[in-house]
């Protein structure tokens, strides 16, 4: 899981369990925000009539002739002032809840009982609101909430989503340029991504300080094979001389010729071995050009030419379908190079009288040459070390394990993809992405 996913995840967990908490705090403490409201309003309201209390009113409300407002028909509120004996009861106002029958209708009411005493005579006044109308309240203030919760959640986890994934651009943009997108350490772009985070500064500055340890050592291991194997050539060409000359030498035993002519042949197969590691380490430090306009299809009819009497030999039988003759720019030796590897790998490794079929497409804007052969195939495992150098897909025959690598070595230069189809004794096929 992506670091930002998780940051997202996190925050989002926190955020929620906050919401939560806080929700569940209001929610609970709705019904006392209510009360003490209504409360409030109805103490309001008892200081108001206290205040602009006089004798009509008080005759007013004692002879029933107005137990509601004027304004309040659906019977909300209620007034009601009754007299009781001048015994000085107590003048604190009460708050309570009761159900109370008005004109016919039971409502629950809110009620403010208020005992007061106006020119030396003792009243009780009530003043009652319904709770209908506070329990629709809260009711509107639960979902409105709820929808300002879920609408401030969804708010953060967007701007935090956005955030997190601006805070950990510069973090991907090390991770494609400085590691996925480098195909070779002598490619590589040592320049800062711009970011004010010190940690990635970090992370970067110790990318760039390992690919230059990288870059120095594989510089010196190219350098290096380059330099034996240039200099095991001028031995090996001395003892092939010096081999050639004793099988000169007139009355030489049989079992002696037997002995240099083995010898020569060792020593063509070390050749064989060092100019393969020479062809690579040139391939790899760049030292070709590619500016040849090549024909596929003319190559391949050229190998076919050069390779025709081994085919006979082994009876195969040898097809070429394509389409089209596809051209391009590189290096004409390089490629025939490529192609002679693949079709001599499909030749050699083939049955008497199998089959080698060469046909191509255009697959997602790119084109597609396939080498397909009948001969033994490798399993999975010799497939993943295909291109491993001194590692071979059949190790019945005599070889070097170098074909494939440096076909690797050819097609990277060229930029072509390499893919590998093959099953164990039902033969391989080898697609060239152009």
């Amino acid at each position: 899981m992506k670091l930002q996913v998780k940051l997202s995840l996190y925050n989002a967990v926190t955020k929620i369990a906050i919401i939560l908490v806080l929700g569940a705090i209001i929610l609970f403490s709705l019904d006392k925000l209510a009360y003490n409201q209504l409360d409030n309003r109805l103490i309001k309201k008892k200081n108001k009539i206290i205040e602009n209390l006089n004798d009509d009113e008080i005759d007013s409300l004692l002879n029933k002739e107005q137990s509601f407002t004027d304004y309040n028909i659906l019977k909300e509120e209620f007034i009601v002032l009754t007299d009781i004996p001048d015994n000085l009861p107590d003048s604190t106002a009460k708050v309570f809840t009761e159900k109370r029958e008005i004109e016919g209708d039971i409502e629950v009411y809110r009620i403010l009982n208020y005992k007061f005493s106006y020119h030396t005579n003792w009243y009780n006044l009530e003043i009652g609101e319904t709770m209908t109308t506070l329990q629709s309240i809260k009711n509107s203030i639960r979902f409105y909430m709820l929808i300002v919760l879920v609408a401030a959640l969804l708010i953060t986890l967007v701007t935090d989503f956005a955030f997190s994934n601006f805070l950990l651009k510069p973090f991907y943009l090390i991770i494609d340029k400085k590691i996925n997108l480098v195909d070779d350490p002598s490619h590589y772009n040592y320049q800062n991504i711009p970011t004010s985070t010190e940690d990635f500064k970090i992370l970067d500055n110790s990318i760039n300080s390992l690919m230059r340890k990288i870059n120095t050592l594989f510089a010196l291991e190219k350098q290096f094979i380059a330099n034996v194997s240039h200099e095991l050539l001028t031995p090996i060409s001395i003892l092939s001389t010096r081999f050639e000359n004793m099988l000169n030498t007139p009355n030489i035993p049989v079992e002696h010729e037997n002995k240099i002519y083995a010898s020569l042949k060792t020593l063509n197969r070390l050749k064989v071995i060092i100019n393969s590691l020479l062809l690579i380490s040139k391939v790899e430090n760049n030292q070709y050009l590619k500016t040849e306009e090549i024909s596929l299809k003319q190559e391949i009819e050229d190998i076919y030419e050069d390779l025709e009497d081994r085919i006979a030999d082994k009876n195969i039988n040898y097809s070429t379908n394509l389409s089209k003759d596809f051209h391009f720019k590189g290096n004409k030796a390089l490629i025939h190079t490529l192609l002679i590897n693949i079709i001599n790998n499909a030749i050699k490794y083939n049955v008497d009288g199998g089959t080698i079929a060469i046909t191509d497409k255009t697959e997602l804007e790119k084109y597609v040459l396939t080498i397909s052969d009948t001969g033994s195939g490798m399993s999975k495992a010799l497939v993943e070390d295909a291109f491993d150098r001194f590692k071979r897909g059949n190790t019945d025959e005599n070889g070097f394990g170098l074909g494939l690598a440096i076909v690797q070595s050819i097609a990277r230069f060229h930029k072509i993809e390499i893919d590998i189809q093959s099953e164990e004794q039902k033969g391989t096929s080898i697609s060239l992405y152009f």
